[in-house]
């Protein structure tokens, strides 16, 4: 079971930027990879996800635009480069191997937190 790492968190204002790192301990090459935030109070939710070969990418309408997703899989790496924060974008950020539904599954890491300010 492949471990994943996030990182990159911060608190930063509204329309700053931030790029989050997903770090796993195995290869991630074969796996479709997504990010999932979780607000306060509120179920986690789908933001982003990339194929295994990085040749597609699926995205939140809540982020299109503004968020993108990518990976190294050299490095067993995945980024989110986040733009034109806004405050409704703080939550916890979880990386994770999704099927092909990108439904979730496997072991969850521990999420790096992210804090928009207005």
């Amino acid at each position: 079971q492949v471990q994943l790492v996030e990182s990159g968190g911060g608190l930063v204002q509204a329309g700053g930027s931030l790029r989050l790192t997903c770090a796993a301990s195995g290869r991630l090459s074969v796996y479709t990879m997504a990010w999932f935030g979780q607000a306060p109070g509120k179920e986690r939710e789908f933001v982003a996800a990339i194929i295994w070969s990085g040749g597609r990418t699926y995205y939140a309408d809540s982020v299109k635009g503004r968020f993108t997703i990518t990976r190294d899989n050299a490095k067993n790496t995945v980024y989110l480069q986040m733009n034109s924060l806004k405050p409704e974008d703080t939550a916890v950020y979880y990386c994770s191997t999704v099927d092909r539904d990108l439904q979730h599954f496997g072991a969850w890491g521990q999420g790096t937190q992210v804090t928009v300010s207005s």
